[in-house]
């Protein structure tokens, strides 16, 4: 009503994997928007509801006191990673609104429109296979395409947006980009993004592997978690081939052995695993991560001709972790040309992301978490596909030697998989050479050469594709070294790409407008100057930082913690406004009842108006006798 006014929360989901960039909402004449700082030591945070996660892929904002009939623009702006599958690039965006967000009455038009500008950057022809819109073709070039999809629609859509491609090429291929830093990057080194696909050649000989899953089922596993590690370890042993070699280890205090030694991939040896898992993953105990690390490395010290591969999943966080990863290092060094590949799967917040994270890097292995129940098992498929079809190892790059200085993001390159292109990016001084080639290993222990095109990035902001990847591996290395040095330089990355970081904060600014001469003229005010206000306490956006483990919680063996990411009153409104019309008394002020009352003929609404005036009248008369009436109390 336009006498009235309410807080107003905006909820928009982010999709797979998302990280928030920036949010803008203009109301009335006020607006808001989001911003990076880091957060001084004196900084007075307000601790409302101003906007955060209510889970890994809801992103909140709420707006306080909007009047009725205002208008309210919102702008919010997110990266997403692509999915990659079976040759397949994928792209999912949220684009499904729930149904009490309708307009009721038809004289509000409903338009949908969607923009979609592809740039593989390879220079190679793209091959369209699914969407899930009536996309229009725009424009088609080399590796480019552009689409476009409008429509007047009756009701907000209800289906996601997908688009998915392919890129031809039954043989392995790569390339470099080049770009320079823009004019307010702290870091003016010159950026390179290289890339190698798998190519179209899904039958590829992979390498045979000696593997060991290392499962974490400490008493903080129980119910959900455990239950979605043990389906998705049972998938994962059905994608081993015949020559493959296994073993599992549980691991609480204590360590649970499917075998004494590696097993041979049969019928046979899956069957028994299987009946092993269903029986011996019962949560109970506490957490121990290097004995069962030590001792895999123990049973695949003696791999020649396949490529050792261990598997740790784990929800907890453990005192020495540093030391774990130095105990790692130590072992790789020890093995030469042949170490084994570590992969790592984080569950829930109570686990040191950044520690499984620095692990695999070391190993050269896979890295992948899940921070929402409902995501784990699909999560660890993919992890476990990912990780399982090894096409190239042991990859280097011939230029990377001649140039004079160059950081590389993760500094040990893993293998490249059947299961996902690989992606190495970093900054550099020198003059980079205009062609370069990769060399790694094949199945066969014969050596591949890799022609990589070098050539510059004109129209593809490598600064912004790149962030996310190097401030995780970047923090990782912070952690792990304690050095000041790297947080400060993840503090700068953070700053000037808009994605929060462990060491800065993501704030909501206020900004008033005032009106001069009929005008809304916005008071241009420093937005870097307003984040620092020590006088002023700043709204804090809440959940978008992981940490660095709860060492606490997982001594205590406190279920699995997947972050107290949704403030109570919040859920509570959210909930409210979901199932609207769960109770008798909320259908009187719910979307339902609005719809209700558009669908009414004219003598229905005068007849229920004439009554709601009589009722009104009746609660006037006994509010008077109350009043005014007799009796003494």
């Amino acid at each position: 009503m336009g006498s009235r006014s309410c807080d107003c929360l905006l909820v928009v989901p982010t999709g797979d994997q998302g990280s928030i960039l920036g949010v803008e909402v203009d109301v009335a004449r006020r607006s808001y928007s989001t911003q990076i700082v880091q957060r001084e030591e004196d900084q007075k945070i307000k601790t409302d509801e101003s906007g955060g996660l209510l889970k890994p892929q809801l992103f909140f904002v709420t707006i306080p006191q909007v009047d009725g009939g205002c208008e309210i623009s919102l702008k919010v702006s997110w990266s997403q990673k692509l999915l990659y599958k079976d040759g397949l690039f994928a792209v999912t965006v949220p684009f499904r609104f729930p149904d009490f967000v309708n307009p009721s009455a038809k004289i509000f038009s409903k338009r949908e429109k969607v923009h979609l500008y592809v740039n593989t950057s390879t220079g190679k022809e793209v091959v369209i296979q699914r969407t899930s819109h009536a996309l229009k073709e725009e424009r088609r070039g080399l590796g480019k395409m552009s689409f476009l999809y409008e429509a007047n629609v009756e009701y907000w859509s209800t289906q996601d947006f997908h688009f998915s491609y392919s890129i031809y090429s039954n043989d392995l291929f790569g390339g470099v980009l080049l770009q320079s830093p823009s004019v307010h990057d702290y870091d003016q080194r010159e950026m390179f993004y290289l890339y190698l696909f798998p190519g179209s050649n899904l039958s590829r000989k992979v390498f045979r592997k000696e593997v060991v899953f290392l499962v974490d089922i400490s008493g903080s596993m129980q119910g959900k978690p455990l239950e979605n590690v043990k389906n998705a370890l049972s998938a994962a042993l059905l994608e081993l081939s015949s020559r493959d070699y296994f073993n599992i280890i549980a691991f609480n205090e204590e360590m649970h052995f499917f075998s004494s030694s590696l097993e041979p991939t049969t019928e046979d040896s899956i069957e028994n695993a299987t009946q092993w898992i269903s029986k011996t993953f019962v949560a109970s105990g506490g957490t121990n991560i290097l004995q069962p690390l030590n001792e895999a490395m123990r049973q695949l010290s003696k791999t020649s001709e396949a490529l050792p591969h261990i598997f740790l999943v784990t929800d907890g966080s453990v005192e020495g972790e540093r030391d774990i990863c130095c105990a790692m290092r130590t072992h790789m060094s020890d093995k030469g040309s042949i170490n084994p590949r570590i992969s790592t799967f984080g569950i829930g917040t109570y686990c040191n992301h950044y520690f499984l994270r620095m692990l695999s890097s070391i190993g050269r292995g896979q890295y992948e978490a899940a921070c929402d129940p409902d995501s784990i098992e699909v999560q660890m498929r993919r992890w476990f596909r990912r990780a399982l079809s090894p096409i190239l190892v042991n990859i280097t790059i011939d230029i990377l030697d001649h140039l004079e200085a160059f950081e590389v993001y993760p500094f040990n390159i893993p293998d490249l998989s059947l299961g996902c292109p690989l992606v190495v990016s970093g900054r550099y001084e020198g003059r980079f050479p205009d062609s370069a080639k990769a060399k790694g290993s094949l199945a066969d222990m014969s050596d591949s050469f890799v022609d990589l095109k070098v050539q510059i990035a004109k129209d593809t902001p490598l600064d912004k594709v790149l962030a996310k990847q190097q401030i995780d591996l970047l923090t990782s290395q912070a952690w792990f070294s304690e050095s000041k040095q790297l947080e400060e330089k993840v503090i700068k990355r953070s700053i000037d790409s808009g994605i929060p970081a462990e060491y800065t904060d993501m704030i909501l600014l206020r900004h008033e407008e005032e009106k001069q001469d009929g005008v809304k003229q916005a008071k241009k005010q420093d937005k870097h100057k307003q984040g620092k206000t020590k006088d002023q306490p700043i709204n804090l956006v809440h959940g978008m930082k992981l940490g660095f483990g709860n060492v606490a919680a997982t001594t205590e063996n406190l279920p699995t913690g997947f972050g107290e990411l949704k403030p109570p009153e919040t859920s509570h409104v959210l909930v409210k406004a979901a199932g609207c019309c769960s109770k008798l008394c909320d259908c009187c002020c719910c979307m339902c009842f609005i719809k209700a009352c558009s669908k009414m003929n004219d003598q229905c609404v005068i007849a229920l108006t004439q009554l709601c005036t009589a009722l009104s009248f009746l609660a006037c008369f006994e509010c008077c006798s109350l009043c005014c009436g007799g009796g003494s109390d």
